[in-house]
């Protein structure tokens, strides 16, 4: 199958350090040209893959740091994929709904992964209006405010077999990794490991956004000594950090499409103790791969009853479902009733 799948500009596929949408892309494009297909990836110069590159920036343009408006460089991109758009059998998109109208307009053979939240009330008239356009979710859950969206399938993120190694030991603390922001809840995470008497590092982003937010609310109650901030860490560190970890605490506090910061964390055969929001109990099995909490009191005594979760359990609930092997099966199937959609309107008109 010929396919050509559109990143966002915003890092380079995969990302140098944070951003989540582009290395799920990366790892589906490899998937992909694994097994065989023959794939075009749309993103930034700086981009590696063993697919087709189309470069249609030099580079990712949050580290470039003289873009101003992102959105002109996404425009160029839809149209240089409209140009191309003939030679490919469909075309996955991975920059929400900013290509609708000229998908409709020009019949194109696509589908599009929705990989962020849905709980905004400005999507709802959006995705009433275009409703004929095949959408992909990442959990089940993610669909929840927007039942009206032509749901072509729930895919799981998936990661390489090979991608993190297994642990079968930990190193006695606690971890945190992804961004700090309130709705990812590292002020949770903070009271839990003070009230477990464990160390807790925490490996994570600070967007420009969330930086009143850090030094107001968060740097003061980083300044303990069981607590360690080790910054934002890039691919290569992060199976040591979550290999070590004798727990991933993630107790967010919002919709989590998917989190797969859980996913990287199984694969390395150490548990999660997260909130029970979002995508959460579709992504971990309470007592197998972890445990699903709903308060405080009940995250700190998950920790205290953590070392029962078999570390190779962990990693065998990955490899059964997060794989980007299993991923990529799983769009295949996707792409296939898309097009079999397409060929049975032809015939009816």
């Amino acid at each position: 199958m010929k396919i050509a799948q559109v990143a966002p500009l915003h890092e380079s596929v995969p990302p140098r350090t944070y951003g989540g949408t582009e290395r799920v892309v990366s790892y589906l494009t490899e998937a992909l040209v694994d097994a065989g297909h023959e794939v075009t990836l749309y993103a930034s110069g700086d981009s590696r893959t063993r697919a087709e590159l189309v470069p249609v920036v030099a580079a990712g343009l949050r580290l470039k740091g003289d873009c101003r408006d992102p959105l002109a460089h996404h425009v160029l991109m839809l149209d240089r994929v409209l140009r191309d758009a003939h030679r490919y059998d469909i075309i996955h998109f991975h920059i929400d709904y900013l290509h609708f109208p000229l998908a409709r307009a020009l019949s194109l053979p696509h589908l599009t992964t929705l990989h962020g939240r849905l709980d905004i009330p400005d999507l709802a008239p959006l995705y009433r209006a275009y409703g004929d356009m095949p959408v992909v979710s990442i959990s089940n859950d993610q669909r929840g405010p927007l039942p009206m969206a032509d749901w072509v399938a729930t895919v799981y993120n998936g990661l390489p077999e090979d991608l993190y190694r297994f642990h079968p030991e930990h190193q006695g603390y606690l971890a945190f990794l992804g961004r700090i922001s309130p709705e990812k809840g590292i002020t949770r995470a903070l009271e839990i490991a003070k009230a477990a008497g464990l160390p807790l590092k925490v490996a994570a982003k600070i967007d420009a956004a969330d930086r009143q937010y850090y030094e107001e609310i968060v740097a003061p109650q980083m300044d303990h000594p069981l607590i360690e901030y080790v910054g934002e860490i890039g691919e290569a560190d992060k199976s040591d950090f979550l290999g070590g970890a004798r727990a991933l605490l993630f107790p967010i506090d919002w919709p989590e499409p998917f989190g797969l910061v859980m996913t990287e964390a199984m694969a390395c055969g150490t548990p999660v103790i997260a909130y029970r929001r979002g995508s959460v109990p579709e992504v971990i099995e309470d007592g197998r791969s972890g445990f699903i909490v709903d308060n405080l009191s009940a995250a700190i005594e998950a920790v205290a009853r953590i070392d029962d979760i078999d570390r190779a359990q962990c990693r065998a609930a990955f490899e059964e479902r997060f794989t980007a092997r299993h991923m990529a099966d799983a769009y295949i199937e996707a792409y296939e009733t898309v097009l079999k959609r397409q060929q049975r309107a032809r015939i009816a008109v």
